[in-house]
This record gives structure tokens, sequence and C-alpha cells, in this order.
């Protein structure tokens, strides 16, 4: 199973108390004590009061996705032993409906608008429904998948939903507080868990290859804020209630090390598909690559850049003539930065479906320079 896995401003509950600061100092001959009178008011800020607030406030922003499909079971095979001739009878499967919880998401427009994980909505031939925290179902009338994260935006009829506030993941540190909501195992609706930032522009590879999805993500959130199945889609939350990341996936041989895609990643889907519209087209160049910083390629008399280790047939790249090994050193005049693992999707996602590139290669030694142009990705 797709390990689902699963993602500040100034909202701190603080308790104002006079310290008595009592310093006791015992004379142990007299039996006597001295006492100190307070001197200082202190702030202290609850942790404990922090995370109920966050809860509460965001609780109604956080839902459940469910999926309907229709199967149909395994077939049997009924023996009759008094026919000689055809002792075997095929009896074919009944159809059965299956409908269950899978995951989470959070409602981030007034009108429907829900972030949940691609593989949480993978399958294209089911139907999928929402559950709110206060019990409400709706169906999901309209899908958008992100052909390059694992993100989905989803779309029910509804109005005067709660958003969840959306922070900056940019600016996230190492040991602050992490919360995370969701659905785990399907069953335990709005299970809240805490922990920490525990790393920060992590590479992993998440998903099942038994289930024939398996998507390598970079830069994601590490977090020890306990994550399970079901949980993926939901929201990672800092201590002002503002969402940090999409929980994603989970570490199999670990414990306690969950992973988030970083909320400024969703900023940017949401910012194309208010451009886009409906079409949500993402353009695409069809390779698969590796990054080769300078280090690697001083050592490998090799230059710096994108070192294509695939190219997908009937792509913009396979039209455009680029084979596997070329390093891709420039793009219209930019060059790629080999030391950013992004370097070469950020370019392209700043660009749209139709648009031409030019682009300078390295082959064999010779440098070489084409033209592609973009098309819209496909599932």
């Amino acid at each position: 199973m797709s390990v689902g896995i699963l993602v500040l401003a100034a909202f701190q509950n603080t308790e104002m108390i006079r310290s008595s600061a009592l310093s006791r100092i015992f004379d142990f001959g007299s039996k006597q004590t001295k006492q100190i009178e307070p001197t200082e008011t202190k702030k202290i800020v609850s942790e404990e009061s922090i995370v109920i607030d966050v809860v509460e406030s965001s609780l109604p922003s956080v839902v459940t996705v469910g999926i309907s499909k229709t199967t149909t079971g395994p077939g049997t095979v009924e023996i009759n032993p008094f026919d000689p001739f055809t002792p075997f009878r095929r009896i074919e499967g009944t159809e059965q409906t299956i409908e269950q919880n899978i995951g989470s998401g959070f409602i981030i427009s007034q009108d429907g608008m829900i972030i949940t994980n691609k593989h949480v909505v993978r399958d294209t031939e089911a139907k999928y429904t929402v559950l709110t925290n206060n019990g409400d179902e709706y169906d999901v009338v309209k899908m958008y998948r992100d052909p390059l994260n694992d993100l989905a935006i989803l779309k029910i009829e509804a109005t005067n939903l709660k958003p969840l506030a959306l922070g900056d993941s940019s600016k996230l540190k190492l040991g602050q507080l992490a919360i995370a909501i969701g659905t785990p195992l399907g069953e335990f609706q709005n299970t809240i868990t805490t922990g920490v930032i525990s790393g920060l522009g992590r590479g992993i590879t998440a998903g099942s290859p038994f289930e024939g999805f398996v998507e390598k993500l970079d830069g994601v959130i590490q977090t020890d804020a306990a994550i399970s199945p079901g949980n993926s889609g939901g929201p990672l939350l800092n201590s002002s209630g503002q969402v940090i990341g999409v929980n994603t996936a989970i570490a199999g041989e670990g414990q306690n090390i969950g992973f988030a895609i970083p909320v400024n990643i969703v900023k940017e889907l949401i910012d194309t598909f208010e451009k886009q519209g409906s079409t949500f087209e993402r353009p695409y160049i069809g390779v698969r690559y590796q990054m080769i910083d300078k280090k690697t390629a001083i050592l490998n008399k090799v230059v710096e850049g994108a070192f294509v280790e695939s190219v997908v047939k009937d792509s913009p790249a396979d039209k455009a003539g680029i084979k596997e090994e070329d390093i891709i050193i420039t793009i219209d005049g930019q060059k790629l930065d080999g030391e950013n693992d992004q370097s070469l999707a950020k370019i392209i996602l700043n660009k749209k479906v139709g648009d031409s590139m030019d682009l300078e290669l390295w082959r064999d030694g010779k440098t070489i320079k084409i033209t592609l142009t973009l098309e819209a990705f496909n599932e």
C-alpha cells in the first residue's frame, strides 16, 4: 500500500503569572527559612495550550477522503464429476462495491477547494467523497492532479467553509513545533499528533512498487510527529495554526520518521490552478535526469548540469532530439545549478504549454544547441 503518508504567525496563548520566585535558603542550625520576595513578572508560554488552540481552530478545516469503487470478485471453478465431457465449469465473480476512508485533506477556500495527495486519489475510475469534521459528506465533483508533485486539488459543492491559513515553509527551523492532523488507517478521524521539525530538504522515494506507484520527492520536511497510512494529504501545522506542509510519507523501517511536502509547493500549485483553471495543464519536457554538481563534473571530466538518464518516447525532449547521457547545460541562456536538484524543474514550471526553449547540451565532449517546444503533461 502506498504509504501515505503523509505536510507562523502570532497566535500563541500565553499565561501571565507572577513568579513567586520564592527562593528558600535553609539554615539547618536554626531550622529557619529566609524568603526572597518576587521581584519580576515572567511571561510563560504553555506548549499544551498552544496545541489545544491550534487544534480547536483547525479541526473544522481538516477533512477525511473516502473512496467508492465497484469491483468484481475472483471467480471460482465448479467440478461436476457426473459430466465426463465438461467436468469443469467456471463461475464468474460477483460485483461488489468497496467504500472506505483512505486519506486526509484540508480546505483552502470557502467554496470547497481541498488539498490532498495525488496518491490518495490516483484511481481515475473510482468515486471520491469528503467527510468534514462535523459529519457532513460531499461528493468530489472535480479533481485536478498535479503531474509533477504528489498533490491534488479536490472540488466539492459547498459554501461558507473555513479554509486553513498557509504559512511559509522557507522559514522553517529545525526543532520548531509541528502538529499533524488526519485520519490514520482510514479509521480514526481527526487524530492529533505532535512533534518537531526534525529535518529539512530531504529527498525520498514515496509509494509502493507493488502497487505500481513510486514517486521521488525532493526538498520535503521531516518530522517526528507520528504519521500513519491514512494521514496522507492532511496538514502539518505550526504553532500559529498555519499549514507548513502536506503529510505524505513515512519511513517504513524507522520509527517517528515522517515526511511532508512543503506548503510553498502547494502555493505554487494553487497559483497555477488559478491562472489555468480547469485545464490545469503543466508543461514538461519528458526526461528523467540527475543533477551533476561542479565537483562531480570535474572528477568525471564532464560539465555541470542535468544528466539525462532516460527520455520519454514521443515527449518534447524526444521530438527535439535529446538523447540519453546528454547533459543539459543551459535553458534560454540560464545556466543550470548542479547543486540544486530543482534547478531544471523550477525553470520549466515558470514556462507555459506551447513555449519554446533554447537548450544547450553537452554530448560526447561537444556542445549542441537545440530548440524544444513544451507540451502538456498527460497522466
